[in-house]
């Protein structure tokens, strides 16, 4: 108990040398290894960032040296770089890694099923629609949840061409 607020200068010394050098290599590596660690989170992103600041609050509190907390930050964004190449060659991969978006509303109706499994209200739909500043439910297409659990809401178009909706499989909603 006595140590609970203050040991000695030594170890305060110490946390900052070590919160210096572990933010700046936790700085360098994510440059290194791209906007995808920096992305909006989907639930595989959000286990890379939650490891990466648990490794990190680990060097800077000592419970860690500097070089096997490096070592583990190198090795969690190149399980993150890996899995995400992997994911990108193949589909099946990419779908448990990422999930899929899920199609909440299509033309005019709210799609239970969809919103059950998600958990999630039609108040909730409808706060996400006058987000994007839109009256009348007539000009919405769809709503969807993404794969980070933001929702985008599509509006209603005439033209032809290909549609942000193609990668959804709207017949299983």
């Amino acid at each position: 108990m006595e140590h609970l607020f203050f040991k000695d200068w030594t170890s305060v010394f110490h946390v900052i040398i070590c919160a210096v050098i572990s933010f700046i290599a936790l700085f360098i590596f994510i440059r290194i290894s791209g906007k995808r660690t920096l992305a909006k989170l989907n639930a595989f992103d959000f286990v890379v960032t939650v490891t990466l600041g648990s490794t990190l609050s680990s060097m800077i509190l000592k419970k860690v040296p500097l070089v096997e907390g490096s070592a583990g930050l190198i090795v969690i964004i190149l399980l993150q770089y890996t899995l995400a190449l992997l994911a990108k060659r193949s589909h099946k991969l990419e779908k448990i890694i990422n999930s899929t978006p899920t199609l909440v509303f299509y033309d005019g109706n709210f799609i239970d099923e969809a919103m059950d499994k998600e958990v999630i209200t039609k108040e909730e739909i409808y706060a996400e629609i006058r987000k994007y500043r839109l009256h009348k439910m007539d000009d919405v297409q769809a709503v969807v949840m993404e794969l980070n659990g933001t929702f985008t809401v599509v509006k209603k178009s005439n033209k032809a061409g290909k549609s942000s909706l193609d990668d959804i499989e709207l017949e299983d909603q």
